[in-house]
């Protein structure tokens, strides 16, 4: 029996049909670029565009290893290599030309110097040169458990013991006020509105720094973007955040934070220009203690147990010990841009909470956002992280 209706199956195979039409044109177009080759009228005998970005350094008994990276437009060949203005032979891993997008470890056995700068220039089969500059020469460190302990000592210090000791004023604080209370919900949102700046800035630094292929600018505010709406969205899933849940989107914020603060650690250590001292590893705890003050403020009015100390303690700060394993041992700038990102999304999504929360809690809606106590807790944030942030900058 015929109803002149077209029968659901059929209707999907008539679907399918035009979904798969315009990616079989697509490949046609894409077959006869490479057949015609209509580009070759256009040749007039230039160079192909090349690119080299040299993502990690190593310095050893054996001389420079160097990881680059090709981002030119075509397979590239590194075809002499010249270290402080002399040419040294070198030998390259895998052999021949690098694919564009493709990495190759370029071993040089150059006699390093202790503490000297050296100079490392890359020159292609074209005649294109590409440098690099290694600013202290050091040995870079290997996996030993001695150099994981000790950095493990080192990231617990400067982000692990600042967020315990700010949780410490946890006790001191539970009686205070609601203008007390805004204060201290304003000044989270100070110094972690701080951070945001900071982390932004950090991330467009190392996007700067690694391949153009990886379109660093843009690949911070895509992961950032991606970051604040995933975190926004999970954190929506029962109401808005109050109490422990909110200290919690703090801590995990602070922690990506210290992450990439980690890395770089870490990776100033890999390339020799970390020379930490004490009044350094000060000024990094000291930077730091606001946040436990900050992860304390939304359960002020609950009674955590102190393993909900320990365990935001170890988001909040375990973070900084990971990326300075991560940053000695295997460092890679688009990587470190990467995590500062989504460190700026998370940090961006726990603002926003924060600001919602202290307009709930005040009850006079945005209105309390212009009170003095607010507006004197985030220039109290915003100022103690800028002072404090003098002692690490070098």
């Amino acid at each position: 029996m015929e109803t002149g209706a077209t029968p659901a199956s059929e209707r999907r195979r008539l679907n399918l049909l035009w979904l798969l039409v315009p990616f079989a044109v697509l490949g046609l177009a894409i077959a006869w670029l490479y057949w015609a080759n209509p580009l070759s009228s256009f040749n007039n005998g230039a160079p192909p565009v090349e690119n080299l970005t040299v993502e990690r350094t190593i310095l050893d008994q054996a001389g420079l290893r160097l990881l680059v990276r090709a981002g030119g437009s075509e397979p590239m060949s590194v075809a002499q290599v010249q270290v402080d203005a002399a040419y040294w032979e070198f030998t390259q891993d895998p052999p021949g030309l690098i694919n564009r997008g493709a990495t190759a470890w370029i071993i040089v056995p150059f006699p390093w110097v202790l503490g000297e700068a050296h100079a490392v220039t890359f020159v292609t089969s074209t005649g294109a040169t590409f440098g690099h500059e290694i600013p202290v020469a050091i040995a870079t460190p290997v996996v030993t458990s001695g150099n994981l302990v000790s950095q493990a000592v080192l990231g617990a210090f400067v982000g692990i013991l600042p967020v315990v000791v700010g949780l410490m004023f946890y006790p001191a604080l539970r009686g205070a006020g609601p203008a007390t209370m805004n204060f201290l919900l304003a000044m989270t949102i100070g110094l972690l509105g701080f951070l945001l700046v900071d982390t932004i800035e950090d991330a467009m630094e190392f996007a700067g720094e690694s391949a153009a292929i990886f379109q660093g600018p843009a690949m911070v505010v895509l992961a950032a973007a991606a970051s604040f709406l995933l975190l926004m969205g999970v954190s929506r899933r029962e109401g808005r955040p109050t109490g422990l849940a909110l200290a919690t989107y703090i801590a995990i914020g602070i922690g990506l934070h210290n992450l990439g603060e980690g890395l770089a650690i870490g990776a100033a250590f890999a390339a020799g220009a970390a020379g930490l001292g004490t009044f350094l590893v000060m000024g990094f705890t000291l930077h730091n203690i606001t946040e436990g003050i900050g992860i304390a403020a939304p359960i002020l009015k609950v009674r955590p147990s102190l393993w909900t100390f320990a365990g935001l303690a170890l988001v909040a700060g375990g973070p900084a010990v990971i990326g300075m394993w991560i940053g000695s041992l295997a460092y890679a700038p688009h990587w470190s841009a990467l995590a500062l990102a989504v460190g700026a999304g998370a940090i961006l999504q726990v603002v926003i909470e924060v600001g919602l929360y202290l307009m709930r809690s005040d009850g006079r809606g945005s209105s309390a956002l212009l009170s003095p106590p607010v507006l004197a807790g985030l220039a109290a944030g915003v100022g103690f992280m800028y002072l404090t942030a003098m002692l690490v900058k070098i």
